[in-house]
Order: C-alpha cells, then structure tokens, then sequence
C-alpha cells in the first residue's frame, strides 16, 4: 500500500502528464510512461509546488523513474522538517 507521499507524487505525475493514476507504479519508469525531458521538467516544478520543496536541477535530470522521484522528493521533504535542506 503507498503512503501519503508516495500517492501525491503519484497524483502530481499524472496529473501533469495526463495520465490515469491507475496506470502509474512504483515500478513505472519515465520512459515506459511517455515522459521526456521537458515533461520531467514540468513534472519537478509541479512537485516543487505541491510539497513546497526545491528540486536542484542536477538531481532531476538523473531521476529516470518513480521510484527514484518518490525518494528524491522524499529525501527533500526530511530535509526541509528537519531544517538541514542546503546542509
């Protein structure tokens, strides 16, 4: 069962990729869901929005699927409550 964070980037993905949630694993890869570099881009600034977090570029141009995504925006998140983001 996915957690709370796992199911808003999830929803964040489809949401920007017009995508039905359904479709969208943990397991999925960009590739297999039709995301290119300039969706991936519209992907980070959605979940930069959604989690109030900030996505270092270099960071989002190696995410190549969900699960790397979930833990990237995970790791900020953590970051973020435990006031060490940029530490």
């Amino acid at each position: 069962m996915l957690d709370e964070l796992e199911q808003r980037v999830i929803k964040c993905i489809a949401q920007t990729q017009h995508l039905p949630v359904e479709k969208i694993t943990l397991e999925s890869t960009f590739e297999e869901l039709g995301i290119d570099s300039l969706d991936g881009i519209n992907i980070v600034f959605a979940l930069e929005n959604e989690f109030d977090i900030e996505i270092p570029d270099e960071a989002a141009q190696q995410i190549r699927s969900v699960r790397e995504m979930i833990d990237g925006v995970r790791k900020l998140v953590e970051q973020k409550r435990a006031g060490t983001v940029g530490a």
